[in-house]
């Protein structure tokens, strides 16, 4: 039932023409990854059938080439 559930969901991005990818982080999961103007989603599909969706939503400013320095400074291993 998961794949068929998976299958559904991309069928449905597609006709609406949201842009997708997909993607496997982790070993018990396929990861659908949307881009849509000011969030991002994570919507995992779980091989027990549970989906789990995350959103990362743009605070809507902008920064300069500086925030670059700041962003390697700060999240770099």
């Amino acid at each position: 039932m998961g794949l068929k559930k998976l299958i559904n969901f991309l069928n449905k991005l597609e006709n609406n023409n949201i842009f997708y990818k997909l993607n496997k982080v982790r070993n018990e999961a396929i990861m659908v990854e949307v881009a849509v103007p000011g969030q991002r989603w994570e919507i995992e599909f779980m091989e027990n059938g549970t989906v789990e969706i995350e959103k990362f939503i743009s605070d809507g400013n902008y920064y300069g080439t500086d925030e670059i320095d700041f962003l390697l400074e700060n999240f770099s291993d």
